[in-house]
């Protein structure tokens, strides 16, 4: 089954229920920066965030330096931003 990328209505109101994430800026993509007390917060997060992309099997890209972790979500498969980007980003803000 096909994964749909969302039109700019869906993706404006994804995005009303996901404060502090911003649309990338080519549009097709979500991106949130979280910042822990150190190092050690910051991995132990990406390692939460890791174990739920593998049970959704989608995965983020995202980078970290030192207490800062950037996430950037979008569905390849889907050309841009799909629900399962918003689900995720919903999933991520929970833990």
């Amino acid at each position: 089954m096909a994964i749909a990328r969302l039109n700019a209505s869906e993706r404006d109101a994804a995005l009303a229920l996901l404060p502090g994430w911003t649309l990338a800026q080519d549009g097709l993509a979500i991106e949130r920066t979280y910042t822990f007390a150190d190092f050690s917060a910051a991995f132990a997060f990406m390692t939460r965030v890791a174990l739920l992309a593998e049970q959704q099997d989608h995965h983020p890209e995202w980078s970290n330096v030192y207490n800062r972790v950037e996430i950037t979500l979008t569905t390849h498969d889907a050309g841009g931003l799909s629900v399962r980007d918003v689900e995720m980003a919903k999933a991520i803000d929970a833990l």
